[in-house]
């Protein structure tokens, strides 16, 4: 690899640690839960319902607020912001002296969860050369399964020898350290962001050719820099570049742009509804049905997590020779299949080694294709003029679409049963798969100027 494409890869990795710490803080709450519930004393369950979910809050706050932050002010000073906050909060929320605290400082990381999981994908497209784009934005959902496996590790070695006077301790504060051991990643992601560059083609976009020159040609020599420029100048030729909140919504909702903003925002739905966290919210129903032991639940579930690593590195490994089209309707298609199977056998009442066979196959089929495709598309598809803001719309949509995901599902299970519930969710990915023949185009190898000519 040439030196240019070291510094590409240095530059995504640094961008994608905002998906590490999403994944280790978005999950390690659950091996806490036990500890800072007993500390705090929650008994309602109301209020350990309110604990769990409160960072959600802060992460739409965060994906709306994204938009307006990296338009007005630029991709790296709204990462760094994202940085900052996430060190703070996770401090903060360690040390919270009491239950409000906590839920404060909870919600300020889920508002640095909405920043990163808007911003650095569509940072890693923008500074990414078209050929390397795929592999570069999947680093991101990478970061996000290492951040989840790191958060399942360290439950599993605190819960595994949770017992007499250390479990007294974990109650303590063994759950301040999961949460303050956070800021040790955050405060590397703040280091780091602070020698990455600005995106070229914000600066291109505010006229500041001279630096966006000198960052292309860093990130892929003279002529590669001069025709990202002219493909720049040529996508804004004949349209002001609006600076306002207001007038890029209105572009959005737009006859040109309204089709790519539905697409997007279907696509991040997609992701959330295609069902998986069925598979999460049963782990310990289907372990127990394969035949294992309570003991060994969570290192099972540590398994599911080292086989999403194993199935995202495929992603990254196929994303941009296979193409982004292809491993969404296959993503939908074998999704669709799992769940229409383990549907069936919920049914019939079926125990065995196959339940826990059929829950690795359906985590490894989201890990390679709908889990970090959909972040490669939705950072590429959208025109750079608006690209920060049509982000902003589609990550808000992921979390609420996720918060709807959440809300619904005990009411699913309860009417509909378990086999009901994988079936709804099948013929979720059945309409996603249609939806995505129908209307996504092939995006692998062009420059973002390029795909952005299929809505303009």
């Amino acid at each position: 690899m040439t030196a240019r494409g070291w510094y590409v890869w240095w530059i995504a990795t640094v961008a994608a640690l905002g998906g590490l710490l999403f994944g280790y803080d978005w999950v390690v709450i659950g091996g806490a839960k036990p500890f800072y519930e007993a500390h705090f004393g929650l008994v309602s369950p109301q209020v350990q319902g309110w604990a769990m979910s409160c960072a959600l809050v802060g992460c739409l706050v965060g994906a709306m607020l994204s938009g307006m932050l990296s338009e007005r002010f630029g991709r790296k000073p709204a990462l760094l912001a994202a940085a900052l906050v996430f060190t703070v909060s996770s401090v903060g929320t360690g040390m919270a002296p009491t239950f409000h605290a906590f839920v404060l400082w909870r919600m300020c990381g889920g508002l640095a969860i909405g920043l990163a999981s808007s911003l650095s994908p569509m940072y890693i497209a923008e500074v990414s050369p078209a050929g390397m784009r795929g592999r570069l934005v999947c680093l991101n959902e990478l970061t996000i399964v290492i951040g989840i496996l790191m958060a399942q590790v360290t439950n599993w070695l605190i819960a595994s020898h949770g017992s007499g006077d250390l479990m007294q301790r974990n109650t303590d504060v063994g759950w301040r350290w999961m949460f303050g051991a956070t800021a040790v990643p955050a405060a590397v992601f703040l280091l780091g962001m602070l020698f990455v560059p600005e995106s070229p083609r914000w600066l291109a976009l505010r006229g500041r050719e001279d630096e966006a020159r000198r960052t292309l040609e860093r990130l892929g020599g003279e002529q590669s820099a001069a025709i990202v420029l002219a493909e720049i100048e040529q996508s804004v030729r004949g349209s002001e570049h609006r600076n306002t909140l207001a007038s890029e919504l209105k572009m959005l909702a737009g006859p040109k742009l309204r089709g790519v903003m539905l697409l997007g925002i279907g696509l991040a739905v997609l992701q959330q509804w295609c069902g998986i966290n069925v598979i999460f919210n049963y782990a310990h129903d289907i372990f127990s049905a394969a035949g294992y032991g309570l003991s060994d639940i969570l290192f099972n579930i540590v398994v599911t997590g080292i086989t999403m690593l194993i199935f995202t590195f495929l992603a990254i490994a196929t994303v941009d020779r296979n193409g982004r089209r292809v491993l969404m309707l296959g993503g939908c298609a074998g999704l669709a299949a799992i769940y229409i199977t383990l549907g069936y056998f919920f049914r019939a009442h079926s125990r065995g080694v196959h339940m826990l066979a059929l829950v690795v196959a359906a985590l490894a089929c989201y890990a390679m294709t709908l889990a970090p495709v959909t972040w490669v598309v939705l950072s590429e598809v959208f025109p750079s003029r608006v690209r920060g803001t049509a982000m902003a719309v589609a990550t808000a949509s992921l979390w609420a679409a996720c918060f709807v995901l959440t809300y619904t599902f005990p009411l699913l299970n309860a009417s509909l049963g378990t086999a009901g519930t994988f079936w709804v969710y099948a013929g979720v990915c059945m309409l996603g798969f249609a939806g995505v023949k129908k209307w996504l185009p092939e995006t692998k190898g062009k420059t973002l100027e390029q795909i952005e000519s299929f809505w303009t």
